[in-house]
């Protein structure tokens, strides 16, 4: 670990130290490095998981100032058939990967009081996105390119913004909503890979795709878990946030079996179909 690493982690006391030196510092690197560690640390049963101080507003939030971020309505579009359109994709791919990093990081940081699992969750959910963009980046390497050389969109962390003072609305929206989407869309892109025989990009899919059939499972654990203490119906709760939080209606076709294993209900999935039909 680097000299300037180690310092910050010796100074980090608990996990909102650790979340507040990889949301409030654009280092990527430090961000990868203190993420592993603080995962590390937690296992070890050497790190306090509960917050000790209050925590600044997300607009605080810093990113790298590369890539430049558009709309995703300005993203350009490619194909996968060319070296610049595989680049194109693994360079989105990357960067989604990249906010889910923050994602992670802010859940842990912004909603302080909760059960120790939820954190230790939510740090291995940490961990495990951070070693999705280290694998994606690599390749993207491969492929002539760096993380920052494109564009990205910014869609996923304005859900994070928009969800900033409600715990059940974070949970619903981003797990349950944005993430679960991945489940519905990767086993397609898989194919797309497979039919231009891109093995090393296919297994990297592959492992994400594992790994988000965890994370959305443990985004519908904690949502039921936490709106049944509040003394509201999961079912109902998560249809009127998805309602009130979510702008315009959720994408299709839903990955049914996924979404089951993932902590979706027959009935949730059903409305969601119906809602594509209204």
């Amino acid at each position: 670990m680097r000299a300037e690493n180690l310092i910050l982690a010796e100074q980090a006391r608990c996990i909102a130290d650790f979340a507040e030196q990889c949301l409030f510092n654009s280092n990527i690197e430090q961000k990868l490095v203190l993420t592993h560690l603080a995962r590390q640390l937690a296992d070890q049963g050497q790190l306090l998981l509960q917050a000790e101080s209050q925590c600044l507003p997300i607009s605080r939030t810093v990113f790298p100032s590369r890539p430049a971020l558009l709309m995703p309505r300005d993203m350009p579009k490619r194909r996968l058939d060319s070296n610049e359109g595989r680049a194109a994709f693994f360079h989105a791919l990357a960067h989604i990967e990249f906010v889910a990093i923050y994602l992670a990081w802010d859940i842990i940081y912004r909603f302080p009081g909760l059960p120790d699992d939820f954190y230790r969750d939510w740090l291995r959910i940490a961990d495990e996105e951070a070693q999705h963009f280290e694998l994606i980046r690599q390749h993207l390497l491969g492929l002539g390119f760096g993380y920052g050389d494109l564009p990205a969109h910014r869609g996923l962390w304005l859900h994070a913004v928009d969800t900033a003072d409600d715990i059940l609305a974070r949970l619903a929206i981003v797990p349950r909503c944005m993430e679960a989407r991945g489940l519905d869309v990767t086993p397609a892109m898989m194919e797309k890979l497979a039919a231009i025989d891109d093995q090393p990009g296919l297994a990297i899919l592959k492992r994400i795709y594992d790994d988000e059939v965890g994370h959305v499972e443990r985004g519908s654990y904690w949502f039921n878990t936490l709106a049944e203490q509040r003394g509201l119906k999961p079912e109902q709760c998560f249809k009127n946030l998805i309602l009130n939080y979510f702008k315009g209606k959720p994408k299709g076709p839903f990955n049914r079996e996924a979404r089951i294993i993932a902590g979706f209900s027959n009935n949730e999935i059903d409305w969601l179909e119906e809602r594509l039909h209204e």
